[in-house]
This record gives structure tokens, C-alpha cells and sequence, in this order.
């Protein structure tokens, strides 16, 4: 099977080519699926059920309980985002959920930079669809998010 090359920063912005980023997309799909798995979360169902994991249909993936990592993990990788690449994603979000379009990317990062004060992972956490949203603007900006997954 052919190895899959990994995309980096892109420096030629014409048209439909990526936009330059300050965070890594690699970075950026980890965070989309973390966040897509931090959303379907649901309290559990029972605080300590003890059964067999296969019997219960896997329900436990989905349930939040105090030893799942996810929202640790997620957070985690938002807080180490060095404040030019934590302007991007939040920038990125905002053009996924519809608020700037890929033309307005600049004017994006200029309010994300005005509000950089504000702690991001917060923020985002407490946005439903983070990890859709933050996916469609990573699209928008000319990157395809299946590029940057693990090597086949």
C-alpha cells in the first residue's frame, strides 16, 4: 500500500489554495476528533456498572465516567496551542459555524486576537459541534482533514 504523504503549513495563498496556518492541520484533526468524541458524551447510565463491556452494546465508549480522558486529552491539546495557533482554531471555528467566510479569514484572527484573553479551551468546550465546526472551516480554508489522519 502507497504511504500516505503528510501536508504541512502551505505558504501560496491564490484562489482555492490553503490558507497558511499558524497551527498544524495534523494538530487540528487530532482536536476534531477528540472533540467529535467529547461531544457525544451522556452521564452514565450506571456509576459503576461492573458488567461485561460486549454485553452492554459498548455503551460505556459513550458514557462520561471519571476515568475517561477525552475531555482531558481535547482540553489538553487546545491549552499547549501557542497563542498564534489558538487564534487560528478559534478563528477556524467561527468560519465553520458560519460567523466569517474563508474571504474573511483575517478579520477572523483579528477578533479571535482581540478576545485572546479569554481562555480558549473554555470557550470551544463549551461549543456544541466543536469538532464539526472546527472541520468545516479547516475545509473552508483549502485543507482536507483526511490528509492529516494516521498512515495507512
Amino acid at each position: 500500500m502507497a504511504k500516505k504523504t503528510v501536508k504541512r503549513h502551505v505558504i501560496d495563498v491564490e484562489d482555492d489554495s490553503a490558507i497558511p496556518l499558524e497551527i498544524d492541520p495534523a494538530l487540528v484533526e487530532f482536536i476534531i476528533l477528540k472533540a467529535r468524541a467529547f461531544d457525544v458524551k451522556v452521564p452514565p447510565v450506571e456509576p459503576d456498572p461492573g458488567s461485561n463491556a460486549a454485553d452492554d452494546g459498548e455503551r460505556g465508549v459513550l458514557e462520561d465516567y471519571p476515568s475517561d480522558q477525552t475531555e482531558t486529552e481535547l482540553r489538553d491539546a487546545i491549552e499547549g496551542l501557542s497563542d498564534e495557533a489558538a487564534i487560528d482554531l478559534v478563528a477556524m471555528f467561527w468560519i465553520g459555524r458560519g460567523d466569517f467566510s474563508r474571504a474573511e479569514f483575517a478579520e477572523a484572527r483579528a477578533l479571535a486576537m482581540e478576545r485572546a484573553g479569554e481562555p480558549v479551551a473554555d470557550y470551544l468546550l463549551g461549543e456544541p459541534a466543536l469538532g464539526d465546526f472546527v472541520e468545516e472551516g479547516l475545509v473552508a480554508l483549502g485543507y482536507v482533514p483526511e490528509d492529516y489522519g494516521p498512515e495507512a
